[in-house]
């Protein structure tokens, strides 16, 4: 019973994990990872890029993005966090510095509150439109119903993380089955439809195939760039590296591509990528109804993950260490609740701006943190350091900022700019060979080698 509250207290703190605690194999690992992936995102994901390529190209093109983006998040931040049990934000701290930390975790914070907004949003929608469905309400209530259901996901995700990681799990051994229900609501569109659905045509393609086919890459690697804020909380429950390696990889990157296809097909039938609306046209209402409660249980398991990783991510910052852990879960979900009440439409209505965004702030971050840790340190990390504040920790760099890091984010955030607008995604060449997302982390990780080589290790700085 004493190990046990032991292990409940220390996965709710950003300390690393001794080897006792770290008691996730690779199912109970894969299961966890595979739920947080399954969310409403995909039938988004998948519905733009059906504005530009067909089923099968879209599919492929995903597909690759996808397993792309999530090597490139497991090389940046899962070696620190697998090695010491620590989280994403405890992993940048090398690069960044002891104060300069401040700069990814605020990209980690604002993205999960990004993605929690539109899942939780999305779970009200598709839960009013059950009640629809089963004559419990009115089509005049939904307005209202909306951002009410949007406050009761974020109590029932709040009391589902009051016990740390062990309600991200209870919660991935429930949800995990609307993996299965997804893939069963695309073999039913693929079968009852694929005469329209291989006549379809995309609504936006461009007249160059190679532009298409890669904005479906990028629309993958990016989507899965956001797996950055989540991975490194997820991990460290894991043993070694061994154990992890294959559940990240096809629990949390195949998921999505896979579960993308479900609104690739939607939008080129039907013209809508959520499947609770078009699962009643193909099926009839008795679908319609099993749709909505697999949307339902996709989101909330997800957003599950992203609060238990915001709230370990505030742990770093001094004013909130001591802070309880339901406290820190009301500060994690609390933006998520003021959204759906007074914002709800907008990350719908920018959801395309939204991804990226992703790969416009985390390509270059996971390439400076790549370069860092294979070519510069070679793999040797002070973990006191990750933890050390002040002139003697080894990563305080200059008043605990690493130039080197800031300059490489700079130098990236210009390159993805320069080759895809994420407004309009209006792009100059060679973004129709090479996506935004890759140069992008290719000049962060170079410019941060340099920067570092010329700058930092002269002056005796970051403990190289």
């Amino acid at each position: 019973m004493q190990n046990s509250q032991i292990l409940h207290e220390a996965d709710k703190s950003a300390w690393p994990l001794l080897p006792g605690e770290r008691n996730w194999g690779q199912w109970k690992l894969g299961i966890s990872l595979a739920t947080a992936a399954a969310a409403t995102w995909c039938y988004i994901i998948g519905e733009y890029v059906g504005y530009y390529l067909n089923f099968r190209e879209g599919f492929f093109a995903l597909f690759a993005g996808s397993m792309i983006g999530m090597l490139i998040v497991a090389l940046a931040a899962v070696p620190v966090a697998i090695r010491f049990g620590v989280d994403s934000i405890a992993s940048a701290k090398p690069q960044f510095g002891s104060r300069g930390w401040v700069i990814p975790a605020a990209m980690q914070f604002i993205s999960i509150v990004g993605w929690n907004s539109l899942l939780l949003i999305f779970f009200a929608k598709s839960t009013a439109q059950l009640l629809l469905a089963l004559g419990v309400t009115s089509e005049g209530a939904t307005s209202l119903l909306v951002p009410v259901t949007v406050l009761l996901a974020s109590v029932l995700v709040f009391l589902f993380l009051l016990k740390g990681s062990a309600g991200v799990d209870r919660v991935a051994k429930i949800l995990v089955a609307h993996v299965f229900v997804g893939m069963w609501m695309l073999y039913i569109l693929v079968t009852q439809r694929w005469g329209d659905l291989a006549a379809a045509v995309p609504a936006y393609a461009s007249t160059s195939p190679q532009w298409n086919y890669t904005t479906g890459v990028e629309i993958g690697i990016v989507s899965l760039l956001s797996w950055w804020p989540y991975i490194g909380a997820m991990v460290r429950m894991a043993p070694n590296g061994r154990t992890a390696a294959l559940p990240i990889m096809v629990g949390m990157g195949a998921p999505v591509p896979v579960l993308s296809a479900i609104g690739i097909a939607g939008i080129l039938v039907l013209q809508i990528s959520d499947p609770a609306e078009w699962m009643r046209a193909v099926g009839g209402p008795v679908y319609g109804v099993i749709a909505l409660l697999f949307v339902a249980a996709a989101n909330l398991g997800t957003a599950v993950a992203g609060v238990y990783a915001s709230s370990i991510g505030l742990r770093h910052v001094p004013a909130f260490s001591k802070l309880s852990w339901p406290m820190l879960l009301l500060i994690s979900i609390a933006p998520v609740g003021v959204v759906g009440l007074f914002i709800p439409e907008l990350f719908f209505a920018n959801f395309g701006t939204f991804l990226a965004f992703i790969g416009l702030g985390f390509a270059p971050l996971c390439g400076i943190q790549i370069a860092d840790y294979y070519l510069l340190r070679r793999r040797r990390i002070n973990v006191r350091g990750l933890f050390i504040g002040g002139e003697g920790s080894p990563y305080h760099f200059w008043g605990g900022v690493n130039p080197a890091a800031i300059i490489a984010m700079a130098a990236g955030v210009l390159t993805y700019l320069y080759l895809l607008n994420p407004i309009t995604y209006v792009s100059r060449s060679p973004y129709e060979f090479t996506t935004a997302a890759l140069p992008t982390l290719v000049v962060g990780a170079v410019v941060y080698v340099v920067a570092t080589l010329l700058l930092v290790k002269p002056q005796g700085k970051g403990d190289y």
